[in-house]
């Protein structure tokens, strides 16, 4: 255990970070300096005179500017340090290195697919084509909910569940625009997905968003894994219901007969997600994943980093790992458009971090984006994508998607990923169908108060009772276990089906 109450984090920073609350006058031992003042845990302290106007520095990198003079042993927070742009040096390229492949691949016990495509749970899946359908998948959905109807889905041990996912868009929007085009890439990339044994797709029958559309923008086959069919033209609400009732009970032998097999763990495409950050996401939780993300694509596995208002002024630092000036050139791009897209809505790239994630520690989105950036661990990377686009490259890539994490997750879902990792600080209750989902909490505090959610504590790095690299290992293998079939916690509660929430992009008309 270790007990000093402050954690170095680079030798050039002008701040430490609290390891406990810390009571106006403890010492901190090695840094020469006596804090002034009451700072709660995992918040920041300054360890040298900052002038105002310098940049506060924090994993040798600017966090921000000193709004006024701080003297050493000060807390350093929102009341005395703000966001300040400045410019990123970028080398694109300058630190990819060859990738270490291993010799022999870890495997798990996965679900493969007719055509070849590897799952990691197996569901059948009721999506909607507009929001006007919703009561009628839910309806669906909820015949065979194990909770309330066990005897529906008795006769089918291998089948995981069926889950509606419902949204709120699929009309009153441009016909030709981008968001519609976005909603049904999500939406395809869904019925697409291998986690999927079959999926229904029910609409309303008068909305934009026309199922034949969607069908053809995607490319999709209908046939025996994926049935399409309208509230109007099924005759109304309770016929549709009785319909889709009847689709479900003529798929769910077929979806049974799966059995799992030991795969190579390329085979497994992991979205990292943070949210209720705090002071020691980066720390703690992102590092520790990021560990295990650079065990994954070693492996010959995928990585999904996501949430670009969140890797905010810190893109510097993966485009230096961009295998190609065009790979970094289209994160550049990415960042480009949503600095136009927030400036046309009146907001601006620093509206993080929120409030929890302040009183958590976290000052300046700068300071959040270095933290989040480390779930991605140091390989290549490799591709960027936009919102729901398809990950087919092997390694480390990048998906531009908004820093909401439903949405988010929604996206890397809809792109591929089959296991959702999500690291908290704060506290998560988060779940993903039809993608299990870890979560990490950041903290030992917050494992003991809510462990009922969390499914590994990475405070004990914070503690020194553990190592990131090790902490890493740990994670990777519950990564394989998950995906052969083991439960998270978010699944034993029943998550999944509430946070399926597509990116809504523009006007509402």
């Amino acid at each position: 255990m270790n007990d000093a109450p402050a954690i170095r984090i680079h030798a050039a920073d002008n701040v430490v970070i609290a390891r406990r609350q810390l009571l106006s006058g403890t010492v901190l031992a090695g840094e020469g300096v006596t804090v002034a003042g009451l700072v709660p845990p995992g918040h920041k302290i300054a360890t040298r005179a900052i002038a105002a106007g310098e940049a506060v520095r924090r994993y040798d990198q600017i966090i921000g500017t000193a709004t006024q003079p701080i003297a050493p042993g000060q807390h350093v927070h929102t009341h005395n340090l703000a966001f300040s742009d400045f410019a990123r040096a970028h080398e694109p390229g300058a630190g990819a290195q060859p990738t270490a492949f291993v010799a022999q691949p870890a495997t798990f016990d996965g679900i493969v697919r007719a055509d070849g495509r590897v799952a990691t749970r197996n569901y059948i899946g009721v999506l909607t084509s507009v929001n006007c359908s919703a009561t009628a998948a839910r309806a669906i959905a909820d015949h065979f909910r194990r909770d309330i109807r066990p005897e529906a889905l008795a006769p089918y041990p291998h089948v995981d569940g069926v889950v509606a996912l419902t949204h709120g868009m699929g009309c009153a929007t441009d016909s030709e625009g981008e968001e519609l085009q976005v909603l049904r890439r999500t939406l395809g990339g869904y019925a697409r997905h291998p986690n999927f044994a079959a999926v229904l797709v029910v609409g309303l029958g008068c909305e934009t968003n026309q199922i034949q559309g969607l069908v053809a923008q995607e490319g999709l086959q209908e046939g025996a894994r994926l049935v399409t069919f309208s509230i109007q033209d099924s005759g109304g609400t309770a016929k549709t219901v009785a319909r889709g009732i009847e689709l479900i009970r003529g798929l769910l032998p077929e979806a049974n007969r799966v059995r799992r097999q030991p795969v190579p763990a390329s085979h497994l495409t992991v979205g990292l997600q943070c949210g209720g950050s705090d002071g020691y996401s980066g720390i703690s939780a992102n590092p520790a994943l990021g560990a295990a993300v650079d065990r994954l694509v070693r492996h010959g596995g995928t990585a999904i980093l996501s949430e670009t208002p969140e890797i905010y002024g810190g893109e510097h630092l993966l485009t230096r790992r961009a295998v190609s000036a065009a790979v970094a050139d289209k994160l550049l791009a990415r960042i480009a458009w949503w600095e136009r897209y927030t400036a046309r809505n009146g907001m601006r790239m620093d509206n993080n971090p929120s409030a929890g994630n302040k009183a958590g520690g976290l000052t300046t989105i700068l300071e959040k984006s270095l933290g989040a950036i480390a779930k991605s661990g140091t390989t290549n990377l490799v591709d960027v994508l936009e919102f729901a686009q398809a990950a087919t490259a092997r390694g480390f890539v990048y998906m531009d998607t908004p820093g909401y994490d439903p949405v988010s997750a929604t996206g890397q879902v809809a792109g591929g990923a089959n296991l959702i990792c999500f690291t908290t600080g704060r506290g998560s209750a988060y779940g993903c169908a039809p993608s299990p989902s870890l979560k990490l909490s950041t903290n030992t505090a917050l494992w003991r108060r809510q462990e009922d959610d969390i499914d590994i504590d990475c405070g004990p790095i914070v503690d020194g009772l553990s190592t990131v690299d090790a902490m890493g290992e740990r994670i990777f293998r519950l990564m394989l276990e998950t995906a052969s079939g083991r439960q998270t916690k978010s699944e034993r509660h029943g998550y999944g089906q509430n946070e399926f929430v597509p990116w809504q992009l523009g006007a509402v008309m």
